[in-house]
């Protein structure tokens, strides 16, 4: 599912059942999947493959899949599981971070909320917001958030590196 930049999410209640939802990218190309592949892959790397993301998720599958795309892209990509350890991560004010990829939802603080205290100190970062809810469910937090863009999930590793690439430029 990975490699297709599909997903595969899962609902089980106790005594009820188990629900899996699967999820596989649309296409209207007959081109052959390699080419049509490959030539994303070219034009996405020679872009500013050489930036830098902190992505804060909680979900640990929707994280990997994330990272590998940016990764495969040529990304440094730092990882966080929530916004208090990317704050953590922040405190190292060495450390050049060119993008957040954040989830909205998360335990704890959310991510409109980290990032506001992080952009106090890295007011250039830009921002990517992601969420499994529907892009009017936004928190009126997240829009008074300068140069930041919403990512509905789920999403297709070519949606993620494409909106990366928009805002690092």
């Amino acid at each position: 599912m990975k490699q297709t930049g599909g997903f595969i999410f899962v609902d089980s209640v106790l005594s009820s059942g188990t629900v899996f939802t699967l999820y596989f990218p649309a296409t209207d190309s007959t081109e052959p999947r390699k080419q049509q592949k490959s030539t994303v892959d070219q034009s996405t790397s020679l872009q500013r493959a050489d930036a830098a993301i902190l992505l804060v998720e909680d979900e640990a599958p929707v994280r990997a899949f994330a990272c590998r795309a940016l990764r495969l892209r040529g990304y440094t990509v730092i990882e966080a599981g929530d916004a208090e350890e990317a704050l953590s991560i922040l405190e190292d004010k060495a450390l050049n971070i060119d993008l957040f990829v954040t989830d909205v939802i998360m335990p704890g603080m959310d991510g409109p909320t980290w990032v506001r205290q992080a952009l106090k100190d890295r007011p250039d970062t830009s921002t990517v917001f992601m969420s499994g809810y529907a892009e009017e469910g936004r928190t009126e937090k997240q829009a008074r958030i300068p140069n930041s863009v919403f990512l509905p999930k789920p999403f297709s590793l070519q949606q993620l590196t494409e909106l990366v690439q928009e805002q690092l430029q």
